[in-house]
């Protein structure tokens, strides 16, 4: 059953978090594409928007589908946390936890199914599996540290036009 239950997180999961990419990559599914997300992206103080938008679309559809099919764990959890800990932190900074208030509780559960994902492996129906593969390890720690650190560094620090211009008025109406 441990394997089964595996297979349908990785599949619901993963198939979504990759759809959910595609909107932003390519449009697909109603989504806005890369010229949408780009000018969201800069919306959050994230720029240059278009690479934050390549960023976020390839870890939310890479990650999604690595993970979907099992392949090259931890690579696609992984993806997913990375993209979910950005969204947390910037499109639902400041607000109530709860979805209905615009807050993380969406990407803070997929982060947690990724990162059971992660710790439990892809199980037994899966690529790595099925081809015998196995990532190192030690792996999964360092990468966490380099997106805690890429989160901190431009996700945190990020602040959006808005707020910069409220700032740049208060400073003309101080002088």
């Amino acid at each position: 059953m441990r394997d089964l239950s595996a297979l349908l997180l990785r599949l619901v999961t993963g198939s979504l978090l990759a759809g959910h990419g595609a909107q932003k990559l390519f449009g697909w599914f109603g989504g806005p594409g890369m010229e949408g997300t780009s000018g969201f992206m800069e919306s959050l103080g994230l720029r240059p928007g278009r690479t934050w938008a390549a960023i976020g679309g390839a870890s939310e559809f890479g990650g999604g589908t690595l993970t979907a099919l099992g392949f090259l764990n931890p690579l696609g959890p992984l993806g997913i946390i990375a993209a979910m800990s950005m969204a947390s932190v910037t499109a639902h900074r400041g607000k109530p936890i709860w979805v209905t208030e615009g807050g993380a509780e969406l990407p803070v559960t997929n982060m947690a199914v990724a990162a059971a994902l992660m710790l439990n492996g892809p199980g037994r129906y899966s690529l790595d599996r099925a081809l015998g593969l196995r990532l190192p390890r030690w792996l999964a720690p360092l990468a966490l540290l380099v997106i805690a650190a890429t989160v901190y560094r431009y996700g945190m620090q990020a602040e959006p036009p808005q707020q910069e211009e409220s700032r740049e008025g208060l400073a003309g109406k101080e002088e």
